[in-house]
């Protein structure tokens, strides 16, 4: 795979632009390309991430964090002109993040991101987009969600494989998503989704009303299990089943504490919103 370095983090504004305008499927062939460039962690921008998502103050970085220092890197791969699907309207379906080492005293990394794995889906494509975070001694972080587009057309079958639903499990906790939390999210992550911003946005595309961002939903997923779960050597792995509406309560059941487990994510009417697990890195 051929890499192109990009002397920092994109700037977001242009890509939005970027991709409002694309709005048609332009092939089936991912880029044969990935990207990568070095970004400084910002303390401050941490620290509110952390309010937003839930997360106790610690010297660690939170385990979902890195998806924040890749975004605009996620945004400049997803809008390329080699790149054939529009990215408005992908369905994020689900995320596996893997820690490696614990990540205390992270001040500038190098991040990559890339795409692969195109295969038919019953209601069009997936692919991966890859992410990897490496400090000065290596990897440290690694990425991968699993993105549908509807409508492409591609030979062969792939049967859907999902996680059975849990029953060693008990509720822990439960929180509110208020009706602000997707401009609270976009405000610490960049990601300025209309679906997540407000009813009026997201009717434009489809939804009755606002939903929570899937990466949220996780994140306070993780702040909440923390002392469920190892500071690394861990692998955190999620599907994304029927949206949090806002406002909305949801319910966390996990198992016990351990090196691994399960967890769900309910709603009111026992509305199924995520499945998980952990486990140690194979």
């Amino acid at each position: 795979m051929l890499w192109h370095t990009l002397p920092s983090s994109p700037a977001l504004p242009p890509l939005y632009w970027r991709a409002a305008l694309k709005r048609k499927i332009t092939g089936t062939t991912l880029p044969d390309f990935g990207l990568h460039c070095r970004v400084q962690v910002n303390p401050e921008a941490v620290a509110a991430y952390r309010k937003v998502c839930g997360f106790a103050d610690s010297p660690m970085l939170p385990a979902t964090y890195p998806h924040i220092l890749a975004f605009g890197l996620q945004l400049q791969l997803l809008t390329a002109r080699e790149f054939p699907f529009p990215l408005l309207g992908l369905v994020h379906l689900s995320n596996r993040i893997r820690v490696f080492r614990p990540m205390g005293g992270v001040s500038e990394v190098r991040v990559s991101v890339h795409t692969r794995n195109l295969q038919p889906h019953a209601k069009g494509a997936t692919f991966d987009l890859i992410t990897t975070v490496e400090d000065s001694l290596g990897l440290l972080w690694e990425g991968e969600s699993r993105m549908l587009c509807r409508g492409v057309k591609l030979e062969g079958e792939t049967p859907e494989q999902s996680l059975p639903t849990p029953n060693t499990v008990s509720e822990l906790t439960r929180w509110q998503a208020p009706s602000d939390i997707g401009r609270r999210y976009a405000r610490v992550s960049g990601d300025y989704n209309p679906i997540h911003l407000s009813a009026l946005t997201a009717k434009l595309f489809g939804f009755p009303q606002a939903i929570a961002h899937g990466l949220w939903n996780k994140a306070r997923t993780v702040a909440a299990l923390h002392e469920h779960l190892p500071a690394a050597n861990i692998e955190i792995y999620v599907e994304f089943k029927k949206p949090v509406r806002l406002p909305g309560q949801v319910i966390l059941l996990s198992s016990a504490p351990g090196s691994g487990g399960e967890l769900q994510l309910k709603g009111d009417g026992d509305i199924e919103h995520m499945l998980g697990k952990w486990q140690p890195i194979a």
